[in-house]
């Protein structure tokens, strides 16, 4: 059984819409303080838009597709959700507002869309059906769009504890950390945007490792209810899809995989987000040390399920650690057929032990277009091979920011400048493709 989503983002149902085609322009007319404001003050709009907004005349509407709107309006709703400034904020409401209209009064869509609640209806069904050992065959339809996902609200119950817990012991943005500081006394319900959920489970994650308790328990109960809330996101985002039952220990499904990497005990976070078709542990492998830029020096294992996954070869392993061979298993044979998040740690070279959670976050359509693997996001560069772990990078960053330190020109001499938050997605992406 497989169920197919795919979702666009937040518009309002209001009346019957006009149709047009997909690739129809519509004018985006913005007053002369809204040019300005987007064009001198975001810098969050995306490098796509930058041509579409400068080339076009002044006093004259931006010409932009429902797609290229809604995604633009998308960005706008975020930084609006971020802002301090009042006024400002008033400002980006309107021109969200402006937005908004347009999209309530064109559509580029087919008649055969349904609502979230009926296709949450729909999933729920499969679900049954699957359990009752039915095949319901293949549930596929389309989603009204809605906001961008950035700009949704996703409520979380956070107690007055815990919320001292995530200030105190993690190293959450400042807007964040306002955010909990001024809700009110006892429970209280707090929303954050996909954005930021991805942030705060990053930051958690890190914190989870490291934070004694009673903290340790506050800051894994918020942790959890975040995993909770993405699980259900990434559900509708990427919908049921289930494997084939069919065992097939040397040929790999039909599916795509995104799957999320994060190093664990650094803070910022460095992470990468990658879409990989089915593959062994072993090629997962050779994909993570291409995502993060690792050069396959030292040995590694993964950790699932209780179970240790490694190298078959002996020469490999020689400290007696029992583990099954990486080759010898599929992804589709390891992560959950319902499509549920799941997670795992894989560690690279024992002596520094770098340790990351791997997150898979479900299967996405495949695009008959896009060439995989494929990295689609991720912050910040690797680690240099053999820094000595965590604290050891924390010192050598502390050593490369200060000439004067007395192991700047040292490090300097052993690796060359390093630039703690390079990160290129396409450079990554070709990368993985070598391999």
């Amino acid at each position: 059984m497989a169920v197919v989503l795919n979702q666009t983002h937040a518009r309002r149902p209001t009346h019957a819409r006009t149709h047009i085609q997909p690739d129809e322009k519509l004018p985006l007319k913005l007053t002369a303080a809204e040019r300005k404001l987007i064009l001198d003050e975001l810098i969050v709009t995306g490098m796509e838009y930058e041509g579409i907004r400068r080339n076009t005349p002044t006093g004259k509407p931006i010409l932009m597709t429902l797609d290229d709107l809604d995604d633009f309006g998308g960005y706008i709703a975020a930084e609006a959700n971020h802002c301090d400034d009042k006024k400002k904020e008033k400002k980006l409401d309107a021109v969200f507002e402006k937005i908004q209209r347009l999209l309530d009064t064109y559509t580029d869509e087919d008649n055969g869309t349904i609502s979230i609640e009926q296709a949450r209806g729909k999933i729920t069904q499969a679900m049954e059906d699957v359990l009752a050992g039915k095949n319901p065959g293949v549930v596929s339809f389309k989603l009204p769009r809605t906001r961008k996902q950035q700009a949704e609200k996703y409520p979380i119950k956070i107690t007055a504890l815990q919320r001292e817990a995530l200030v105190s012991c993690t190293r959450l943005k400042a807007a964040i950390k306002r955010k909990l500081n001024e809700a009110g006394e006892g429970t209280q319900v707090i929303e954050f945007t996909r954005k930021e959920l991805d942030h705060v489970e990053n930051e958690l994650s890190q914190a989870a490792v490291c934070v004694r308790n009673p903290d340790k328990k506050r800051v894994v109960a918020v942790q959890k209810k975040v995993h909770d809330i993405l699980d259900e996101a990434s559900l509708v985002e990427f919908g049921i899809k289930q494997p084939t039952k069919r065992r097939r220990p040397a040929s790999t499904s039909e599916l795509l995989f995104q799957i999320k990497i994060m190093l664990l005990e650094i803070s910022p976070a460095i992470w990468r987000r990658i879409q990989v078709r089915d593959c062994t542990l072993a090629d997962l492998h050779d994909q993570i040390q291409a995502a993060f830029g690792w050069w396959n020096y030292h040995m590694h294992q993964f950790e699932i399920d209780g179970e240790r996954y490694g190298p078959s070869s002996p020469d490999d392993f020689d400290f007696g650690m029992e583990m099954l061979d990486e080759s010898g298993v599929l992804l589709s044979q390891l992560l959950p057929e319902s499509g549920k998040r799941a997670k795992w740690i894989y560690e690279y070279d024992f002596g520094d032990g770098w340790r990351h959670e791997i997150v898979f976050e479900g299967y996405p359509p495949i695009d008959k277009k896009v060439k995989y693997p494929l990295c689609v996001e991720g912050e910040r560069a690797c680690p240099p091979e053999d820094v000595g772990g965590p604290w050891g990078y924390a010192e050598y960053l502390e050593a490369m920011a200060d000439p004067q330190h007395e192991r700047h020109e040292e490090l300097m001499e052993w690796r060359g400048p390093f630039d703690p938050d390079e990160f290129d997605a396409k450079k990554v992406t070709r990368e993985m493709r070598k391999k």
